[in-house]
């Protein structure tokens, strides 16, 4: 029987406690204990889901064999260095750390020390998202729309960290070329930092992606259009699913998933228009993510969202914040 993993949770907020609940369901994991600065939370999740609280951090390292650190985004490489200089296995939520110098230490440790370490970049594991597996794709130009209604809870940070990551993630994870040139324009309309921003990421290999992300809203929107040749897909990532357009050679065989609705001609070629929807069951994807890191951890293998794509997607998004604060300054 396999034996059970320790893992301990550091932030019990509103996130942290959706940690705690998965992580105390899930088969191969010992919930060992949780700690949390203010003393009133760390008690009311302890008593909640029957785990043990810890009064410091430095008391629960030896304690555990691994770490879910979902404490405010400051103070992740705080938190972090003490279980990765002991060796322990870690997964901290997005954005990975405040700065590159900060994200670089991490990686760093965990590379010395061999441990798993995972970033939770949580669409990653969204149906839409998964049901691509085994597409192939060549994108030439992505648009993404991430909008949501104002909130008062996370408007200390600009919109590029708080919704836009997402995103970019997202982008960088479909495109294996590195980033060329980074235009971007943001503006801060009910906060001190940018509400609504817009970001256009040049690729060496050509692709263009377009991303727009915005906290003041009417409607939730979390929408990204894929286009490549002959291959046209979009995802919503609030309905979990994804469609997709195609042309092929008339008279060819199409898949048993798709639907033709129509032809074509062009230079007198006629295609088919096929048509595939795909949903995969609806998962959790907070519990697949930590499930994909338990697996990491307990296989030795490397996690789907390493230390390394979170340095990533947080360099192209203080890329963006720079240039979006700089055209603030201009035309102020």
């Amino acid at each position: 029987m396999q034996k059970k993993l320790r893992v301990g949770v550091v932030g019990v907020g509103k996130l942290g406690a959706l940690h705690v609940s998965v992580l105390r369901e899930m088969p191969f994991v010992e919930l060992t204990g949780i700690f949390d600065r203010n003393p009133v939370r760390l008690s009311e999740v302890a008593r909640e889901w029957d785990v043990r609280s810890f009064p410091s951090i430095e008391e629960l390292v030896p304690r555990v064999e691994a770490v879910v650190i979902a404490v405010p985004t400051q103070d992740h490489a705080r938190v972090a260095v003490p279980f990765l200089e002991a060796g322990r296995h870690i997964f901290v939520e997005k954005p990975v750390t405040a700065t590159l110098d900060e994200a670089d230490r991490l990686v760093t440790l965990a590379q010395q020390k061999a441990v798993t370490f995972q970033v939770g970049h949580i669409e990653r594991f969204n149906p839409a998202f998964l049901s691509l597996r085994g597409e192939e794709l060549r994108p030439l130009f992505i648009e993404s729309h991430r909008l949501s209604s104002f909130d008062p809870r996370g408007t200390d940070v600009a919109v590029v960290l708080d919704l836009m990551i997402h995103d970019i993630d997202l982008i960088l994870s479909l495109i294996n070329s590195p980033v060329e040139r980074i235009d971007a324009t943001g503006v801060a309309v009910v906060s001190h930092e940018a509400d609504i921003a817009n970001a256009r990421l040049r690729f060496a290999n050509g692709c263009v992606a377009n991303l727009t992300a915005s906290r003041i809203s009417l409607k939730k929107m979390r929408k990204m259009r894929i286009f490549q040749k002959n291959v046209y897909l979009t995802l919503d990532f609030l309905e979990k699913q994804a469609e997709i357009y195609r042309l092929q050679e008339a008279g060819e065989d199409m898949p048993d998933t798709a639907l033709a609705f129509g032809t074509i001609e062009n230079a007198g070629v006629r295609k088919q228009v096929l048509y595939e929807k795909r949903t995969r069951e609806n998962t959790n994807a907070l519990k697949e993510e930590l499930k994909a890191f338990v697996e990491a951890v307990s296989e030795g293998k490397t996690p789907p969202v390493s230390g390394e794509d979170g340095r990533r997607a947080l360099q192209v998004a203080l890329q963006i914040m720079e240039q979006v604060k700089a055209n603030q300054k201009m035309y102020a």
